[in-house]
């Protein structure tokens, strides 16, 4: 992969080969600036020659693919994973103040019928805010490092409707599942015939209850995600006595989010960068690419497709990137220890110059700070989530660098090579698999293929 190269005063210029970087900070004509990407800042000044650099952006609701690439070679892969726990914290902080309200306190009247809801506003859910938020985060960091000159993204549009009925059309749209119903809860008990799903009526207990099989905090009040029980079922069920193997039905949560994302993505980055081109591309565009040039199905490799320059080379290496949290802001223990005194939950932001997710070298191996401690003794694991220790002294870690909101690691993509009798090569494929290290497979020369 290539080093991303700054001028003397901080500008973005075209990257160049690891061994180039080595020569620079070797003369000691760049120092480092990042280590996730690899970046260099020159100290003297140079000629600053430009390429046409275009970023692919294959966006999505659990990870983000990005390539920037020029006509010749691709420059940079990045594959990140987004956070999944915003709707589980936010219903966690939803009960800890709902609970604190009313306990050991002065009744105070009730406010949210004089609050208007936050999507009356323009704005969006904070779960949908924290992924287009990282989306550009991750545009603005390439955009930083490298002389964009084009922006290219994937967005795409899901009809639901169309998901559950493929044959559904006209106003069958407007007659949903729940037609002619007063509540979720009547429509629930209509569809499992007014009987226990788990005992299916072996128990003779007339009360039906509504159970969430996935946590309501998460899985919400959708049909497919409740289920009828009687109360006698209900109750052995959350002790522990029965086990309930029915698994939710299909949840269309990602397709909901591409829906809502799509326009508000393309006009933040449009305002965010209004001196870049932004232009929009579909799905069945990508794939078409990716299969006449026989790629994998990888988010790095729909971004380079998305970019649109076929005949550069791929390398197979890129930056995989996971989005974590800066802080823990709970205070205090959900359950109160014996003694009844609440203890603080959490260490200072900053422990001996450490703080959370910093990426430090023990014994020559590199992790990352999952845990402090007032103490000093902090817990380091490795990328993966593996323990390299898990309580070792402030005084034997090297930070190497701070935390950002992401943790990184450079991985190669797995390519699978393609059966030459029943797959044509282009030849820019050619090219593409001759570039790509495959070490489980001997080596062949696949010049010949046809």
């Amino acid at each position: 992969m290539k080093v991303m190269v700054l001028n003397i005063r901080g500008r973005p210029l075209m990257p160049c080969s690891p061994a180039r970087a080595r020569h620079l900070l070797d003369a000691s004509k760049a120092i480092v600036k990042c280590r996730s990407p690899f970046t260099i800042q020159l100290t003297i000044a140079t000629g600053e020659t430009k390429q046409p650099v275009v970023l692919g952006v294959d966006s999505g609701s659990k990870n983000i693919g990005l390539s920037a690439s020029t006509e010749k070679e691709e420059l940079f892969a990045c594959e990140v994973e987004l956070r999944q726990n915003i709707t589980k914290l936010i219903s966690d902080r939803k009960e800890y103040r709902r609970n604190r309200r009313y306990r050991k306190t002065r009744y105070r009247a009730a406010r949210f019928n004089n609050r208007v809801h936050s999507m009356h506003k323009g704005k969006l859910a904070p779960s949908i805010e924290n992924r287009i938020d990282a989306h550009i985060s991750r545009i603005k960091l390439l955009c930083d490092l490298m002389p964009v000159s084009k922006i290219i993204i994937e967005t795409a549009s899901f009809d639901a409707q169309k998901l559950k009925n493929p044959d559904i059309e006209g106003e069958e749209y407007q007659n949903g599942e729940q037609l002619g119903f007063w509540n979720v809860r009547e429509y629930v008990l209509f569809r499992d015939n007014h009987t226990c799903q788990c005992c299916h009526g072996k128990s003779k207990d007339k009360v039906l209850n509504i159970h969430h099989i996935e946590s309501r905090k998460t899985g919400g009040n959708a049909p497919n995600n409740l289920i009828t029980l009687c109360s006698t079922c209900h109750k052995a069920l959350h002790a522990g006595t029965i086990e309930l193997k029915v698994k939710r039905g299909q949840s269309f949560r990602d397709a909901a989010f591409m829906g809502i994302m799509r326009s508000y993505l393309l006009a933040r980055v449009q305002h965010k960068y209004p001196n870049i081109p932004v232009e929009n591309t579909f799905g069945y565009i990508t794939k078409s690419n990716r299969i006449n040039l026989q790629l994998p199905k990888t988010h790095c490799a729909d971004a380079f497709c998305i970019a649109g320059n076929f005949k550069a080379i791929r390398r197979g290496e890129y930056l995989y990137q996971k989005q974590v949290r800066k802080h823990n802001r709970k205070i205090f223990k959900s359950k109160i220890t014996k003694g009844g005194k609440r203890h603080l939950n959490q260490a200072g932001y900053q422990v001996n110059g450490f703080r959370r997710f910093d990426k430090v070298s023990l014994y020559g191996e590199v992790g990352f700070i999952y845990a402090l401690r007032t103490s000093g003794y902090f817990e380091v694991r490795k990328f993966d989530g593996s323990k390299l220790c898990s309580g070792i002294s402030y005084k034997k870690l090297r930070l190497l660098e701070r935390r950002k909101g992401f943790i990184s690691d450079y991985r190669k993509e797995k390519y699978e090579l393609p059966n030459p009798i029943y797959l044509p090569l282009c030849h820019e494929a050619k090219l593409m698999i001759k570039s790509i290290v495959a070490p489980a497979l001997p080596y062949k020369d696949y010049s010949n293929w046809r």
